[in-house]
């Protein structure tokens, strides 16, 4: 969610809207509230491209300097294609959160089912063969434990910051 808000913080700044208030809590929709949004329809797109583009682009370059754990940026990688082009795709059937603005300022509804299509499969792609990292499969259940820890202080840390710094309203 985080990732996906920034996005409409990038395009909002970068059109001269103006961000007045970021909802990013766990237990609530994330949301920016841009006033004025001088291009509601680049603020609105910019979230789920970035929403997908930078979590690639991290696992990208922890597979290219040979980070332990890379497989963790792949995962995060895959989840936020699917769930960024599920959002949209599926979105649009019924209007909701951006795919519905993406209608309203002029998109034509096949532009959001084309980001579905096209991420969608590719972040179940990313996740093929990742099982047995994971302890499924060959793996009988073993896991690097140093995974576990940096998964759970990540986490943890984003449960926390998300929590204090974006209070449900």
């Amino acid at each position: 969610m985080a990732i996906h808000e920034l996005g409409h913080v990038v395009a909002a700044n970068l059109t001269g809207g103006t961000v007045t208030n970021i909802i990013v809590h766990p237990l609530a929709i994330s949301r920016t509230d841009v006033s004025p949004n001088l291009n509601p329809l680049a603020v609105v797109w910019t979230g789920p491209v970035l929403g997908v583009l930078l979590p690639l682009l991290f696992w990208v370059a922890a597979w290219r300097l040979k980070i332990p754990g890379d497989y963790l940026a792949r995962f995060f990688a895959g989840f936020c294609l699917i769930a960024n082009g599920a959002y949209i795709g599926l979105g649009s059937f019924e209007r909701i959160g951006d795919a519905g603005d993406m209608l309203k300022n002029g998109s034509p509804m096949w532009t959001l089912w084309l980001f579905g299509i096209l991420t969608v499969p590719i972040g179940f792609l990313m996740w093929h063969r990742l099982g047995p990292k994971f302890g499924l499969g060959e793996s009988k259940g073993a896991v690097d434990q140093w995974a576990v820890y940096r998964s759970v202080a990540l986490l943890t840390t984003i449960l926390l910051a998300t929590s204090l710094l974006s209070p449900i309203t």
